[in-house]
């Protein structure tokens, strides 16, 4: 057997139990803690806790502690689970909101790369908005044809209207913030504070896109 046939069996099998296909599922536009997931599926947090242990074994999510309250972890869907299942559909919103801490980076660069491939709306703001964008978040724009050289960081409650998709690109963000919006547990590139940390979060930033404009029921082609 090659080891992508084995690698694919064995996510089969671990997706055989229906509670583990419920995670993932759930996990499929958005970054989720342990306790969420307990909630939304009403199951103790120790067999969670099991079903979490048999998808990372599978190669299917994938674990990162949140840089707001560090006694939080958060669970992503690895690239090979998305690859494997797709994305679940969602319907085609009016307006979409990218929100981080101080609206200086990641929410930025998701705002600018949102409006090259789709014509829904869009803005960004932040819980804590900082005095202005940060340099290495203008340069990788830059990079990549974006042009946030007039880019301003903005409030939350001055920015959103509350009709948006909303978007938490952080984990500070999604914990500050009273509604529930979908969260993607992107690390601050600033705390790194190099070209190779902003690259990473631009990558996994349009990738998330990416597959989210992808996944949209009548999204314009």
């Amino acid at each position: 057997m090659s080891a992508d046939l084995n690698t694919r069996a064995n996510a089969y099998a671990a997706l055989g139990e229906p509670s583990r296909l419920r995670i993932i599922d759930l996990l499929a536009n958005a970054d989720l803690s342990s306790g969420d997931l307990a909630t939304q599926l009403e199951l103790p947090t120790n067999l969670i806790a099991h079903h979490l242990q048999v998808l990372q074994r599978a190669g299917l999510i994938s674990r990162r502690r949140s840089d707001g309250d560090a006694r939080r972890t958060y669970i992503t869907r690895t690239e090979a689970c998305n690859r494997l299942l797709g994305h679940t559909g969602w319907t085609r919103p009016e307006k979409v909101a990218f929100v981080c801490s101080q609206n200086s980076a990641r929410s930025q660069l998701a705002e600018s790369y949102w409006r090259t491939i789709s014509d829904i709306p869009v803005v960004s703001a932040g819980t804590h908005p900082a005095d202005r964008v940060h340099p290495r978040a203008v340069a990788v724009a830059r990079r990549h044809e974006l042009d946030l050289t007039g880019a301003v960081p903005k409030l939350v409650g001055d920015t959103l209207d509350g009709d948006e998709l909303l978007i938490a690109v952080c984990d500070r963000a999604y914990e500050d913030l009273r509604s529930e919006p979908l969260h993607w547990s992107i690390p601050d590139p600033a705390d790194a504070d190099t070209a190779r940390a902003f690259d990473a979060a631009y990558d996994d930033i349009t990738s998330r896109i990416d597959h989210l404009v992808a996944s949209l029921k009548g999204e314009a082609s």
